[in-house]
């Protein structure tokens, strides 16, 4: 399962970001900040090959020694990644495409709230513990 989970504004700055362990929160951190260049990457890229954009999985944007970084977009330009443990090989594509599945419906379930203003961090349990769901559980 995952080890950080981001969610990005439109704008490129962190609207939600858990990591385990938190003692790599930092690291964690700039991984989600240089992947965002790969994204930009691939989004124009796609843009420009093909005018109808329904694939918003944007599959794998770099392996670390590490890591792998996975990553996302909305069509609003919202923008997913998932950071995995190079280690876990028995993770399938759709797998992480399940994974990003159920964050985006989550997220969209925090942006129906009328009481969330759209740029404002991400605050919702709901969503905190469905992305828990996900998250590695280390021991």
């Amino acid at each position: 399962m995952a080890v950080c989970i981001a969610v990005i504004a439109k704008e490129n700055y962190p609207l939600y970001i858990r990591s385990v362990p938190t003692q790599n929160e930092l690291k964690f951190h700039y991984t989600v900040h240089t992947s965002l260049d790969v994204v930009e990457e691939k989004i124009s890229a796609a843009g420009k090959t093909m005018a109808d954009q329904r694939e918003l999985y944007l599959g794998l944007l770099y392996p670390t020694e590490d890591y792998k970084v996975y990553g996302y977009v909305t069509n609003s330009k919202v923008k997913f990644v998932i950071v995995v443990d190079s280690s876990n090989t028995s993770l399938r594509d759709n797998e992480i495409r399940s994974m990003f599945r159920k964050l985006h419906n989550s997220f969209t379930d925090v942006m129906c709230n009328p009481f969330y203003n759209p740029g404002d961090p991400v605050q919702s349990k709901a969503f905190d513990s469905m992305v828990s769901g996900m998250m590695v559980q280390v021991s």
